[in-house]
């Protein structure tokens, strides 16, 4: 949020000044003039602060919903935690952290389709994170398209290269397009691109 406080806190205009100063600062027509600029920056003060009184309070406020998700997602509460996350995105949508906890949390309760949305939300947000790519990537194995993990992947590993855990995913997912391609030799898959990830299939 752009603060502009210092702008108004003068306590009158610069032209004023310059423009009478020889005259005292007691003087009546100067005092009333005072008194209305005084007036007006006070309302702009107040509702600036109240604003940011306002932005305060609901951020530390998606902070508490965030932390007993956490807690509850630690506890395998996936559900319960899904609910207080959606609290603190009502208060604070562009939390890109929350989204990738919230598509995690749904990849383990069997909701792949809303994981893909909620982790491109926080690509969308936090583009060079390369953990949000990470599980937007799983997100779109477990909906089938390893095509495109392997994208977002690829998108993980440029901006943290020594990462294990992407090089590791995308390794998984080169061997579904691998297995999709003997599939659609062997005339057995008559799908195209997307390939589902089985319990069997599943890399770890």
């Amino acid at each position: 949020m752009k603060v502009t406080w210092k702008k108004e806190s003068k306590k009158r205009p610069l032209a004023a000044i310059s423009k009478y100063p020889n005259l005292p600062f007691d003087q009546q027509d100067m005092l009333h003039n005072d008194d209305e600029d005084n007036n007006s920056h006070t309302k702009q003060l107040g509702a600036s602060h109240k604003s940011m009184d306002s932005e305060a309070s609901n951020r530390q406020l998606a902070d508490s919903f965030q932390d007993l998700g956490n807690k509850l997602a630690e506890d395998g509460k996936y559900r319960e935690a899904l609910g207080k996350w959606e609290a603190a995105l009502n208060l604070m949508p562009g939390n890109a952290v929350l989204h990738e906890q919230k598509a995690q949390v749904l990849l383990e309760i069997g909701d792949p389709w809303s994981a893909l949305k909620a982790a491109t939300r926080a690509t969308e947000l936090e583009s060079l994170w390369a953990e949000a790519w990470i599980t937007l990537g799983r997100a779109q194995l477990n909906f089938g398209e390893p095509d495109s993990a392997i994208e977002s992947f690829d998108k993980a590993l440029a901006i943290k290269p020594d990462s294990k855990e992407a090089q590791g995913d995308r390794h998984g997912a080169l061997q579904l397009v691998k297995k999709r391609k003997q599939l659609h030799s062997s005339g057995l898959s008559s799908k195209e691109n997307r390939y589902v990830v089985s319990d069997k299939t599943e890399s770890s």
